[in-house]
C-alpha cells in the first residue's frame, strides 16, 4: 500500500483538484464539460463494453445541458496520419467548442493533434518538434479548444502530457508534437474502464509506464528536477513490477488494475517533468512489427547497458526494486558501470520471463534487420534530436552507427556483450 499511496500525493502535487480519477468519475463529466462551453464532439475507441462507458458518458452531458454536435470513431494504433485526417475533418466541420476523447493514447494523441490542424491550420509536419505549436499560438494571440481527455488504457498517460504520436504508416516511421499547449485541459481516468482489457494490453501498458519513469529518470541527472523524477521513478516502477504480475495471474484482480492506473500515471508525470530517450526514439521505427509500449519495454534493457557507467547510482535503485520483488538476487551496491548494466538488464529479463513477455526483437515476428536501418537513420532525423539530447550519454548523428547499431544488433539477437560504452 506504501507504494499506491506514495503516487496518490504524487498525482494531487501533479494535478491538484483539476485530475478527475478513481472508480466511477465518468458520471462527473458533464458537470464538467458545462463549465468548459456548450457543444461537443466526442472522439471515441470502441472495444468490449466501450458503449456502455460512452452512454454514461452521454447521459451526463445530456443532464448538464451540453449538446453533443457529433461522435466519430478515435485512431487506430500508433495514430496513423489517415486516421488524424479524417478526425481533423471531422472536427472542423462540428463547430464544437469542447473536446471529448475517450480511448487509448493514439485517440487521445489524435484529439490533440487534430485541435492544432483545426484552430491552427497548415500540415502536421509543421508541429512536429518541441514547441512549435505555443509559439504559432503566442504569434497570433490564441488557444486551442477546451479538451477533456478520458484515459481508457492504464499506458502512455497521455491524458496528462504535451505529446502527440502520429506515424506515417507509409514509411512506418512515428514523429512527434512535444509541447504544452496540448495538454488536455481536463484529464478523466475511470480506472473501471481497464477492468476488462485483454492481458496483452494490459502488459504492454504497465511496461510502457516502466519506460516513460525509468527513461525521464535516467534523462534527469544534472537538473533541477532530478529529486522528483527520482520519487517518480520509484513510486511508478514499485507499482508495475509489484502489481503488473498479480494482474497477469488473476486478470479480475481489480486492485491490482487500479494500481497500474497510478503507476502509469507516474509516467505521465515523468514525461511531463523530464523526457524519454533511447528506448522511445527506437520504438518509433518500429511501429509496423511492435506497439509503442512493447517496443520500449524490449529495449530499455540494452540501453541501460549502454548508460550504466553514467547512471550507476540510478541502476542501483532500480536494481533493488525488481531485486525486492524477487526479479535478482544481486547484491546492486557492490557493481558498477557495465557489469552494473548488466544485473539490472537481467533483473528486467526475470519479470519479462515471469510474464511471458519477449526479451529480444529477433522473437517478434516481422522483424528484419531493415528494420534496425530505418532506426538508425530516423536517429539522425533533427525532428527527433530531442531523444538523443536527453540521452544520460548524449549521442550526435556522427556517433549513432558506430554506439547505437551495436544496441540495436544486441536487442535482435539478446548478447549484451557486444553493446559498445562511450
Amino acid at each position: 500500500m506504501t507504494n499506491i499511496i506514495n503516487a496518490q500525493n504524487l498525482l494531487k502535487k501533479f494535478k491538484g483538484e483539476k485530475y478527475l480519477y478513481g472508480n466511477g468519475v465518468l458520471e462527473q463529466v458533464g458537470e464538467l464539460a458545462k463549465k468548459l462551453g456548450k457543444k461537443a464532439i466526442i472522439i471515441r475507441d470502441r472495444f468490449p463494453g466501450s458503449d456502455e462507458f460512452i452512454a454514461i458518458v452521454r447521459n451526463s452531458l445530456k443532464e448538464a445541458s451540453v449538446e453533443i454536435v457529433n461522435e466519430v470513431t478515435g485512431a487506430r494504433p500508433n495514430c496513423p496520419l489517415e486516421d488524424l485526417a479524417r478526425i481533423t475533418s471531422s472536427l472542423k466541420e462540428s463547430e464544437a467548442d469542447i473536446i471529448i476523447s475517450f480511448g487509448g493514447g493514439s485517440t487521445i494523441d489524435a484529439s490533440k493533434a487534430a485541435e492544432v490542424l483545426r484552430t491552427l491550420g497548415g500540415e502536421i509536419e509543421d508541429y512536429f518538434g518541441v514547441g512549435l505549436v505555443t509559439k504559432a499560438c503566442d504569434e497570433r494571440g490564441i488557444k486551442l479548444c477546451p479538451h477533456i481527455a478520458i484515459e481508457t488504457v492504464a499506458s502512455s498517460g497521455a491524458h496528462l502530457t504535451k505529446y502527440s504520436n502520429i506515424t506515417d504508416m507509409s514509411t512506418g516511421q512515428k514523429k512527434l508534437i512535444v509541447d504544452p499547449a496540448i495538454v488536455p485541459s481536463n484529464p478523466v481516468f475511470d480506472f473501471s474502464v481497464t477492468y476488462g482489457l485483454p492481458l496483452g494490453v494490459t502488459m504492454d501498458g504497465g511496461l510502457d509506464g516502466i519506460a516513460h519513469c525509468l527513461e525521464v529518470y535516467f534523462s534527469s541527472l544534472g537538473t533541477d528536477s532530478y529529486d522528483l523524477c527520482q520519487e517518480i521513478a520509484e513510486a511508478g516502477i514499485s507499482l508495475v513490477v509489484e502489481y503488473l504480475p498479480k494482474v497477469i495471474a488473476d486478470p479480475s484482480d481489480h486492485i491490482s488494475r487500479d494500481a497500474l492506473c497510478l503507476a502509469t500515471d507516474m509516467g505521465g508525470y515523468a514525461i511531463m517533468v523530464g523526457g524519454t530517450n533511447g528506448g522511445h526514439l527506437t520504438s518509433f521505427s518500429l511501429v509496423d512489427v511492435l506497439s509503442h509500449g512493447r517496443a520500449c519495454a524490449i529495449m530499455n534493457p540494452y540501453y541501460s547497458v549502454f548508460f550504466a557507467p553514467a547512471v550507476e547510482k540510478e541502476l542501483r535503485i532500480i536494481g533493488n526494486i525488481f531485486k525486492k520483488y524477487g526479479y535478482s538476487d544481486v547484491d546492486f551496491e557492490s557493481l558498477e558501470g557495465r557489469v552494473l548494466g548488466f544485473a539490472a538488464a537481467e533483473a528486467m529479463f526475470s519479470l519479462a520471463r515471469k510474464i511471458d513477455f519477449p526479451l529480444t526483437l529477433g522473437e517478434v515476428d516481422g522483424f528484419t534487420d531493415k528494420h534496425i536501418e530505418k532506426a538508425l537513420a530516423a536517429a539522425k532525423n533533427p525532428q527527433l534530436k530531442m531523444k538523443l539530447q536527453n540521452m544520460p550519454v548524449p549521442l550526435n548523428a556522427d556517433l549513432i552507427d558506430e554506439y547505437m547499431g551495436p544496441i540495436l544488433r544486441a536487442a535482435k539477437t539478446g548478447d549484451l556483450s557486444i553493446i559498445k560504452n562511450l
